[in-house]
């Protein structure tokens, strides 16, 4: 049967061209740069010229590329989000808090990962700080190298740490208490008997690494108890990383009955590190984590968590950045809220 060739009419579903600035530009008969001065309205361009621009935009049916013009004028309304690592639950539940309130208030979220790697955070923030944002939320992945924050600072742009602090920045910080929560879970597992606890955590660089640890520390020290080197490891916060940890660590001849990880990639890691050699928890092994996560009430037995209150940051968070961007100069807020040992069944006792 023959191909029957249809009509194009003013309903069809057929794509239309995109009309281009180079194209408004030779139909007034101006150069590219004049065109897009005069549907930009930036800079000088002759009144004669101008009008035959905006008539050759409107007769060709140009529509612009608008979010880069309100990038260009500083007009979008846009916030930017550096967490660690997104793929951790708890970023990604501040990401997810953030965008909600944001939205809320006519502001959109721009979100990109440093990876825990310093020098990829700096080249994040100059990206970002080019788009004209309005403000910053930044979850340092160093608690000493700052010359970075303190330049945008002295700039005037609002920032916002969240999670973690870098020392001699002036700026908003939302935390929790590191070395309260580690207290606490480690004043549990010796409760329950156990003296050989090991410590799972991340780059000693990063902020709550260290109060972490240092809760681990002051635990065991007023217990009366000698810290062991040998039982803590550090890793990087990646489930992958963390099971290799976890079998280091599970390799010594005397091995902990405890572990201690500190945040929850690190918890799901240990479980699979301690399940490849065969240990169970908590018939062999205990574990207390830092974060609460979803799956830690699936697994059998549910998971003994130092948990946050994750879902008052990133609200938080964008409230005090919003009153920022409307000029509020009032001094900085240092907010640290408390956490809480919440007890379940990864814990039995010697």
């Amino acid at each position: 049967m023959a191909g029957v060739v249809l009509p194009v009419t003013k309903d069809s579903t057929l794509p239309r061209k995109t009309v281009t600035l180079k194209e408004v530009a030779a139909a007034a008969n101006v150069s590219r740069a004049t065109a897009a001065r005069a549907l930009n309205r930036y800079g000088y361009v002759g009144d004669e010229a101008a009008l035959r621009v905006f008539e050759a935009a409107d007769r060709l049916g140009y529509r612009g590329n608008r979010v880069a013009q309100a990038l260009r004028r500083g007009d979008l309304p846009l916030v930017g989000f550096i967490p660690g690592d997104i793929q951790n639950p708890f970023f990604a539940r501040i990401a997810h808090d953030l965008d909600v309130h944001l939205r809320q208030h006519r502001h959109n979220l721009l979100i990109a990962s440093s990876e825990e790697d310093v020098e990829q955070e700096k080249e994040l923030l100059d990206s970002l700080r080019a788009l004209s944002v309005r403000g910053m939320i930044v979850a340092p992945t160093s608690a000493a190298e700052t010359k970075h924050f303190e330049s945008m600072s002295r700039e005037g742009t609002p920032l916002i740490m969240i999670d973690r602090y870098a020392e001699g920045v002036s700026c908003d910080s939302i935390l929790v208490d590191n070395e309260g929560g580690a207290r606490e879970a480690i004043d549990y597992l010796i409760s329950n008997g156990h003296r050989r606890i090991a410590f799972l955590g991340d780059e000693a660089r990063i902020f709550t690494a260290q109060e972490r640890l240092s809760g681990y520390r002051q635990s065991l020290t007023s217990h009366g108890m000698e810290i062991d080197e040998r039982l803590i490891a550090v890793s990087k916060s990646t489930i992958k990383h963390s099971v290799d940890a976890t079998i280091r660590l599970f390799s010594q001849e005397q091995k902990p009955t405890a572990i201690f990880t500190v945040d929850s990639l690190m918890t799901q890691g240990a479980l699979v590190g301690l399940r490849t050699m065969g240990l169970s928890v908590p018939r062999d092994v205990s574990l207390v984590g830092f974060d609460d996560f979803d799956l830690a009430t699936f697994i059998d037995p549910q998971i003994t968590v130092v948990a946050q209150p994750i879902s008052k940051i990133g609200p938080l968070a964008a409230e005090i950045l919003l009153k920022r961007i409307e000029g509020d100069m009032s001094e900085p807020q240092h907010r640290r809220f408390a956490t809480k040992l919440i007890v379940r069944g990864s814990v039995a006792p010697i």
